[in-house]
């Protein structure tokens, strides 16, 4: 191995670790707790290591929803490629989506709360956000209906799954009817 590929390994690996103790303070402390000054003290480098790096936290935060990304589009297909018929696939889309909100709440606010300097449906939007959409149409433009834009469905049922999302960490709805909720949205979107 030449020097200058052991650089970018190191370099790579030091970038992993930047992220992956920015998303594990996040999940624990939520994102305030997350500055560049704690980040250096946790990983041991120095700020201006983290800086040759990130250019601050919003570049964090939009690493950490990349990589968020990927996930919640792996855990989508996995869900649905585990179901036989469209009402069962939405069904189990539905249940992924609203599980990892639940399971990675820092994760799931920097996809979808925070500035992470990303750019959302754009032509410029990295692959893997443009994924996680990719995975969530696989299975609704099965179910979008006849004359429905298979995309405008999906974003119609994607803001639905985040406002139960979002309402629901919040504690504004009723734990005890997450089912009935979800039964209603998939039974009144979802033409099947």
């Amino acid at each position: 191995m030449s020097v200058q590929e052991r650089k970018q390994r190191e370099r790579a690996e030091r970038e992993r670790l930047i992220v992956a103790t920015a998303r594990e303070l996040a999940e624990q402390q939520g994102w305030d707790a997350v500055t560049t000054r704690r980040l250096a003290e946790r990983i041991e480098y120095s700020q201006p290591v983290l800086y040759s790096h990130f250019r601050g936290k919003r570049e964090i935060i939009g690493a950490v929803a990349l990589e968020g990304a990927t996930e919640l589009a792996a855990a989508v297909r996995a869900a649905t490629s585990a179901e036989d018929g469209p009402r069962a696939r939405v069904t189990a889309l539905a249940r992924a989506y609203l599980d990892f909100a639940v399971r990675n709440p820092a994760v799931y606010d920097a996809l979808f709360q925070l500035d992470g300097g990303l750019a959302y449906a754009r032509e410029d939007t990295p692959a893997p956000l443009k994924d996680a959409f990719a995975a969530l149409l696989e299975t609704l433009a099965e179910v979008a209906g006849e004359g429905v834009v298979p995309g405008l469905f999906t974003e119609v049922f994607w803001a639905g799954l985040h406002g139960l999302a979002t309402l629901g960490r919040a504690g504004r709805l009723l734990p005890e009817d997450a089912e009935p909720r979800l039964r209603l949205l998939v039974d009144r979107l979802a033409v099947v």
